[in-house]
């Protein structure tokens, strides 16, 4: 169970999925059963296309909107790009970094990364630093060097006192769409070494105010023991959010803990 100091945070990353219009729709559904709860954090993060339509849709609402991506810079001649001052003009209070994807498809190294992060906490967006291992890395017995790697380039130049704006997302990139999830007790062991790697960088009051979240497939089936685990503080949610009734029903189990 989540540490007391921590809200549970479920948090809709719908990829690349919704029109604007579908997007308006599928937020009103989630809004209509969640808006007015405080007990666990809601997010959704559609794409760009989508925002300010959710946004639209979100007014009053206490469900929070995030953005997928952004450029590191504020303005300036970065053609296709969106910048954090954007967001933040979208009443963004979220943003995706460094999502395996991004890593995978988009060669974003931990540097790239890095800098969108500090850019972010800068805008007064709280970043969900994503962080994982591919297979081929967990078979190799990797999987802690990695996500150390990751979480330490990520955060580079962050100080504790960001702690409270900090979400950090741990997905097994192989448990990411196919289907797979790692046991409880595995992403636990990976939670704990994210919490203590942060105890390291920022003391233990700021290090137990950030929310990790699990980011490898996470469904109403498998979220209540996920959840049950000491470091497991609510979940990135991949093709669950794209369905009112599913999305709905993990924050609910989150409530319920």
């Amino acid at each position: 169970m989540a540490n007391v100091t921590r809200k549970y945070l479920i948090a809709g990353n719908w990829k690349m999925n919704k029109t604007a219009s579908e997007g308006a729709e599928l937020v009103q559904e989630i809004n209509l059963a969640l808006g007015k709860q405080t007990d666990v954090g809601v997010a959704v993060c559609p794409p760009f296309t989508a925002l300010e339509n959710c946004a639209r849709s979100l007014e009053d609402s206490n469900i929070q909107l995030g953005a997928q991506n952004m450029y590191p810079k504020s303005e300036g001649a970065y053609t296709g790009e969106v910048s954090p001052v954007m967001l933040r003009s979208l009443f963004c209070t979220f943003v995706i970094l460094g999502h395996s994807e991004r890593r995978e498809y988009f060669e974003e190294d931990d540097a790239f990364i890095n800098e969108k992060v500090l850019a972010a906490l800068q805008s007064s967006l709280k970043p969900i630093l994503c962080v994982g291992e591919t297979l081929e890395q967990r078979e190799a017995g990797q999987t802690m060097e990695v996500v150390k790697k990751q979480l330490a380039g990520g955060l580079e130049g962050v100080k504790a006192d960001h702690a409270d704006n900090i979400v950090i997302a741990y997905e097994p990139v192989w448990a990411i769409g196919t289907g797979k999830t790692a046991t409880p007790e595995m992403a636990q062991e990976v939670h704990k070494m994210i919490r203590d790697e942060l105890v390291a960088f920022y003391g233990e009051t700021a290090a137990e105010k950030i929310r990790i979240l699990y980011g490898g497939s996470m469904k109403p089936e498998n979220a209540s023991e996920l959840m049950d685990q000491a470091d497991i503080d609510g979940g990135l949610i991949g093709g669950a959010s794209l369905k009112a009734k599913s999305f709905i029903e993990l924050v609910e189990i989150a409530r319920a803990k």
